[in-house]
């Protein structure tokens, strides 16, 4: 039985191909939700507001209060820190849906590879107090390029061991399986100036015996994590995190919630 990762990846891409706007819901096999950020894209253009979705507790503990960048911030906070439609001139902006955020994780194979394989469900270890999710698609609409991106709220210093364990990994990590899918040629992106912090890296999925590459940029303002995910479905080596799409991201993170460098 394909996983859900695997299916959901095949899913998006006949959805981005066909330019579908229909929406599709996520499970996972025997009660598990092993979900990715691609699964993202099979929500472009279909609505799942409720006035919640997208805000995700990490593991079910309560968000801590403030807004500081030495403390974790409330989902609240991070839902007015996410982008809104408008935001990004030409870019549809969507909210993402717990479904699509699963808290549980599914260990990789190596172990070492974990911190990459937590990160395809903007999951991390230790877990995130609260999470809000975006899918961004355009300006070009025959760009089947899909960005999905996340605000992870942490302490500060769970904020600078994900970013520690995910650069360890990219050192240690060149290929693993994860939740009955392939992975290869991982290896290390220049990352941005941005933030206090930032680790790029990119991933070959090997779908369907399709190689599709795929790329992650993490940065950390203070205790806030902000994780992108670039996808081309329709075009595999036209693939990358836009830039102006993270600055713009982690501008308004700071804007919002602060930066506490240095703290």
């Amino acid at each position: 039985m394909k996983s859900t990762v695997s299916r959901a990846v095949v899913a998006a891409s006949v959805t981005v191909a066909l330019g579908l706007t229909a929406a599709c819901g996520g499970g996972g096999d025997d009660g598990k939700k092993a979900s990715d950020p691609a699964k993202s894209a099979q929500q472009a253009g279909a609505s799942k507001d409720d006035g919640e979705a997208g805000a995700s507790k990490g593991d079910g503990g309560k968000p801590a209060a403030g807004t500081s960048g030495a403390s974790a911030a409330s989902a609240a906070a991070l839902e007015k820190a996410a982008f809104a439609d408008g935001d990004l001139k030409g870019y549809k902006v969507q909210k993402m849906s717990e479904a699509d955020m699963p808290a549980q994780t599914v260990p990789s194979d190596p172990a070492a590879c974990q911190p990459f394989a937590n990160m395809f469900m903007f999951a991390t270890e230790p877990a995130a107090e609260s999470r809000v999710g975006r899918t961004l698609t355009g300006p070009d609409e025959l760009d089947a390029t899909v960005v999905s991106l996340a605000l992870l709220a942490h302490e500060k210093a769970d904020a600078e061991k994900v970013m520690d364990d995910l650069r360890a990994a990219t050192k240690k990590c060149t290929a693993y399986e994860h939740a009955d899918s392939r992975y290869r040629d991982v290896a290390a992106l220049p990352a941005p100036k941005a933030g206090d912090d930032a680790v790029s890296y990119k991933v070959v999925g090997v779908i369907e015996g399709q190689k599709t590459p795929m790329s992650f940029t993490v940065v950390r303002s203070g205790s806030t994590l902000a994780a992108f995910y670039s996808i081309n479905l329709l075009q595999p080596k036209k693939f990358g995190v836009p830039a102006k799409i993270v600055e713009a991201q982690v501008d308004k993170v700071e804007a919002q919630l602060g930066r506490a460098k240095g703290q």
